[in-house]
C-alpha cells in the first residue's frame, strides 16, 4: 500500500497571531514556534500501525506552511513516516483550507496512493475542511470522525467507524483508494524514536514550492479578521455563598425562568 498522511505545522496555543488589516492575512514569522498539529499525530500513528501490519506498505508526510513547519515533517518521519514533503507556502495560506487541499490534491494526483489519512481538523483554525476538500478533488470516497478503521485488502476495502454525537457510531465499508480524516482516541500517539528522527536527518526532506504544481494563488480570497467583540457586560453576584444563591434566585425568577 501507498499511504499519504496530511500534517499541518501549528503554533503553541499562546504564542499571538498577528494578521494584516490592510491584506487581510495571517502572519507567524520565525519567531512563531509551529509544531505538528496535534490532531494530526493520530493520524501519522495509524499509518504506522497500518504500515506495521502489512509488510510493504510506504508512509508519505505532507506538510503545506512556512519554512519552519519542517519541524512537524521532522517529527512524522520520526515515527515511522518514510518520506517526507513540504510544500512551501506562508503561514496564511496554510490556514486556508481551500488553498491546503488544491496543492496537496495536485501533489497526491501524481503518486495514486491507496489512502490518505488526514488529522480531523487543525487546532488553530478548527474548520475540519481540508481532508473532504482533497477528497472531492481526488474523487475519493471518505469519512470523517474515523473511531476505526480495518484495511480489508482482499476486498480492496477499508471499514470504517465513525463517531456520532450522542457515543453513536456509524460502520462503513468504503472501496480504496480512500481519505479518512481520523478523529482523536483512535490510538495513542508514539514518541519519535532516536533512529528515526538521526534519519530523517540524513534523508532530509523533499521541498516543492507551490507553484510548481500550479498553485500559484489562493483560490479563495479572505475578506478579513477580527477579533471577537465585547457585546455585553457580565454580571459578577458579590456577597455570601447565600447572598449570592438568593440573588440568583430573584434573577431567574424575573427572567420568567423559575
Amino acid at each position: 500500500m501507498k499511504i499519504l498522511v496530511c500534517i499541518k505545522a501549528a503554533p503553541e496555543s499562546e504564542d499571538a497571531i498577528r494578521f494584516d488589516a490592510d491584506a487581510p492575512v495571517l502572519i507567524a514569522d520565525e519567531t512563531t514556534d509551529l509544531r505538528m498539529n496535534r490532531f494530526d499525530e493520530f493520524a501519522v500513528e495509524e499509518a504506522v500501525l497500518i504500515k506495521k501490519k502489512f509488510p510493504g506498505t510506504v508512509v508519505d508526510a505532507v506538510s503545506v506552511g512556512p519554512e519552519h513547519a519542517q519541524k512537524a515533517v521532522k517529527r512524522a518521519l520520526g515515527m515511522g513516516a518514510d518520506a517526507g514533503i513540504h510544500i512551501v507556502s506562508d503561514y496564511g495560506q496554510s490556514c486556508d483550507a481551500v488553498y491546503v487541499a488544491t496543492c496537496i490534491a495536485e501533489y497526491a494526483a501524481r503518486k495514486f496512493y491507496d489512502l490518505i489519512l488526514t488529522g480531523m481538523m487543525s487546532e488553530d483554525m478548527m474548520q475540519s475542511q481540508t481532508g473532504p476538500m482533497i477528497a472531492q478533488r481526488l474523487t475519493l470516497p471518505w469519512a470523517t470522525s474515523v473511531i476505526h478503521e480495518t484495511i480489508r485488502p482482499d476486498q480492496k476495502s477499508v471499514y470504517v467507524e465513525r463517531e456520532l454525537e450522542g457515543g453513536i457510531r456509524e460502520m462503513l465499508e468504503i472501496a480504496l483508494p480512500a481519505l479518512l480524516a481520523v478523529q482523536s482516541g483512535i490510538n495513542e500517539p508514539r514518541y519519535p524514536s532516536v533512529s528515526n528522527l538521526i534519519r530523517a536527518i540524513e534523508s532530509g526532506v523533499e521541498t516543492i514550492p507551490a507553484s510548481s504544481l500550479g498553485v500559484a494563488q489562493r483560490p479563495s480570497m479572505v475578506t478579513g479578521y477580527s477579533y471577537p467583540q465585547k457585546i455585553r457586560e457580565a454580571l459578577i453576584l458579590k456577597g455570601t455563598t447565600k447572598e449570592k444563591a438568593l440573588a440568583l434566585i430573584n434573577i431567574l425568577r424575573e427572567k420568567s425562568l423559575l
